[in-house]
């Protein structure tokens, strides 16, 4: 189903904020998770302890400290859910605003918004996001990144799945008489 999505960003969440899937342009926007190890393809993780997501993703402080709101109300869902635990020990440890945004006891449950990045080689993307929990599984959630038709934005998404589409294997020459 991702992969249908190929015009805009799309990937599946699981609890604790973890990828479980992406797309291409997912991948070229935010991060390639599929390049990271299996316990590092975390959006939480991402965000907060990344480098390049500070410089990336617009309004960092808002996305970041909604993150862990969501975390937060993962773990009163789950409150015995040890790799969260250990994710929010992690995140804790590593990241200086982790502990007053974890202490203000926010929730939250993401289901639609905008979001801001700013890729390197396109500039500045807008997205308008929806999330939908996948029917049958409270703990997945489709996130897919949507964009104004004609927008810069779309240009740029144009541009990038360009740069990140499949090497076609070209036939010999020889073969084609």
């Amino acid at each position: 189903m991702l992969e249908t999505l190929h015009h805009v960003p799309a990937f599946v969440l699981g609890r604790r904020t973890d990828v479980l899937a992406s797309n291409r342009l997912a991948r070229a926007v935010l991060t390639d998770f599929e390049a990271l190890p299996a316990p590092h393809r975390n959006l939480a993780r991402y965000y907060l302890l990344d480098p390049q997501a500070r410089d990336r993703v617009g309004d960092w402080e808002r996305i970041a400290s909604e993150t862990v709101a969501m975390l937060r109300l993962e773990a009163g869902r789950y409150p015995d859910d040890r790799r969260l635990a250990d994710l929010v020990g992690e995140l804790t440890l590593r990241c200086h605003e982790f502990t007053a945004w974890w202490n203000d006891h926010r929730v939250l449950r993401r289901t639609h918004g905008t979001k801001r990045y700013h890729h390197p080689l396109v500039g500045d993307l807008q997205f308008s996001y929806e999330s939908f929990q996948a029917p049958g599984d409270a703990d997945q959630t489709l996130c897919v990144y949507n964009v104004e038709p004609g927008s810069e934005t779309a240009q740029a998404l144009r541009v990038l799945a360009g740069w990140t589409a499949p090497d076609i294997p070209v036939p010999d020459a020889s073969l084609l008489g």
